[in-house]
């Protein structure tokens, strides 16, 4: 390696540099407050575990995204989060294991090894939110508000929602007993929203029958006018999917009611998470950016891997892209400049001052230094025998 590689980063990892590391850390601390507001106990997972905690119910998807390393101490296979969640399943599971509700959120770094998409970094700043012990429609209501209000003091006042509920495409795949490599084909060509990919796959189906259905589904998405559309075309298809056409409704109407600058829609082959996604799952966007800002669902399943099942909702979120894509206003107190003086007053003047500002204690070699430029708009004066706090012009 020559010397002037030596300071290139890989592809996808970035420094954050003044002054956006003090905007990320702002609302990465308004977020968690926010979310303590709410009753959720903060906790910080460790940034490596053993892999068989870190892939617990999570599917092929998360183990792509994730490096892993050995354990020099025991051998074992270890990995680099690429996802906070299972590690709060696993907390809630076997750490703490309360009894009753409750309410977990976090925030830190994860690591990917390879970006989600071509705007996106592979060491995202990941906060969110998990509530364990409930299974009801309140608790879903609950974990989508609070997603709504993190969104909210970022910044972003146009939102879209879309819902989707996964025992649909579940059912619908159960009833079509289709062999393996053909439900694969057919879960990618729906995630990939191909409808003449997946006609292809599916040829000519019985109108009725479970490949009808997903062709026709394939094709629905948009407002309040998509559900009815899509009850339509699974009328009679099972009591789990009418169930979940239902769910889907009543969320609506109180997101309506409670939320009614959101705009809804539903998207019935949103497929993300399938593997550990149980029921309702949700994702938020603001026009003009095609990956959602903030996402989650119900995952009920990955309790009881870790040997204790529980229900269980939750979402996660960016805070470097969101800082990125909001329009919250930031602005950084400027500090007081303080000069190198040896008086032994000016110690006691800074240390007070340092109780609720910020000083720059100027040092010997910034004699020449202006105080501006190291974001002072303040400076420390002897005026007769007192050190005063003064502007500078």
């Amino acid at each position: 390696m020559t010397v002037s590689d030596r300071w290139l980063l890989p592809d996808g990892v970035e420094d954050i540099l003044p002054p956006l590391a003090g905007r990320i850390e702002s609302l990465r601390r308004d977020v968690m407050d926010t979310c303590q507001r709410w009753g959720y106990q903060l906790v910080i997972p460790p940034l490596i575990e053993y892999l068989e905690s870190l892939f617990t119910g999570t599917g092929h998807d998360l183990e792509l995204q994730t490096f892993k390393l050995t354990d020099q101490l025991t051998g074992r296979m270890m990995g680099v989060r690429a996802d906070m969640t299972p590690q709060a399943a696993r907390i809630d599971a076997h750490t703490l294991g309360q009894d009753g509700i409750t309410r977990l959120c976090y925030a830190g770094h994860v690591l990917h090894t390879r970006p989600r998409h071509m705007l996106t970094g592979r060491t995202p700043i990941q906060a969110g939110c998990e509530l364990f012990g409930s299974g009801s429609e309140a608790a879903d209501m609950e974990v989508i508000s609070l997603m709504l209000e993190t969104l909210r003091v970022a910044g972003l006042t146009r939102l879209h929602l879309d819902l989707a509920h996964v025992s649909i495409y579940e059912s619908l795949v159960s009833d079509a007993g289709f062999d393996r490599d053909t439900e694969a084909a057919v879960f990618d060509a729906m995630a990939r929203k191909s409808v003449p990919e997946l006609d292809r796959l599916l040829g000519e189906c019985v109108p009725g029958s479970a490949g009808f259905r997903l062709r026709q589904l394939a094709r629905v998405s948009g407002g309040v006018e998509s559900l009815a559309d899509a009850r339509e075309i699974l009328s009679g298809a099972s009591g789990a999917i009418d169930a979940a056409l239902d769910q889907l409704a009543r969320v609506a109407d109180m997101l309506n009611r409670d939320f009614p600058e959101v705009s809804l829609g539903f998207d019935f082959c949103e497929l993300r998470g399938y593997n550990y996604h149980t029921g309702l799952v949700f994702a938020a966007y603001v026009p003009g950016h095609g990956d959602a800002v903030a996402k989650g669902g119900r995952y009920d399943a990955i309790g009881s891997d870790f040997g204790r099942a529980r229900p269980a909702t939750g979402f996660s979120l960016d805070i470097r892209a969101l800082v990125s894509l909001g329009e919250r206003p930031f602005r950084k107190a400027g500090a007081i400049w303080a000069p190198a003086d040896n008086d032994a007053r000016l110690e006691g003047v800074i240390s007070g001052l340092r109780m609720t500002e910020t000083v720059i204690r100027a040092l010997p070699d910034d004699r020449e230094t202006d105080p501006s430029e190291r974001g002072c708009d303040r400076q420390l004066v002897n005026r007769d025998g007192q050190w005063v706090v003064e502007t500078i012009a």
